[in-house]
């Protein structure tokens, strides 16, 4: 199981969180997301995680990813 987190911006509402969530959760692989809000962090679960196609999910939620989180 890989894990990768990312820093996203333009999150505000549980709404977000339910967006970004919906869209991350269709990229092949991924087995879980948890979106914290707070933080303003996506940390993504999965096999074969593919870096580009997880950010593009992020990007059609309608958000920005800001940088990767330092493991």
């Amino acid at each position: 199981m890989t894990q990768k987190q990312y820093n996203v911006t333009g999150m505000s509402c549980e709404h977000c969180v339910a967006s970004i969530t919906e869209e991350v959760s269709e990229v092949p692989g991924v087995s879980e997301v948890v979106v914290d809000l707070a933080a303003n962090t996506v940390t993504v679960h999965g096999t074969d995680l593919d870096d580009e196609r997880l950010r593009a999910a992020v990007v059609e939620a309608g958000y920005a990813v800001a940088a990767p989180v330092a493991a």
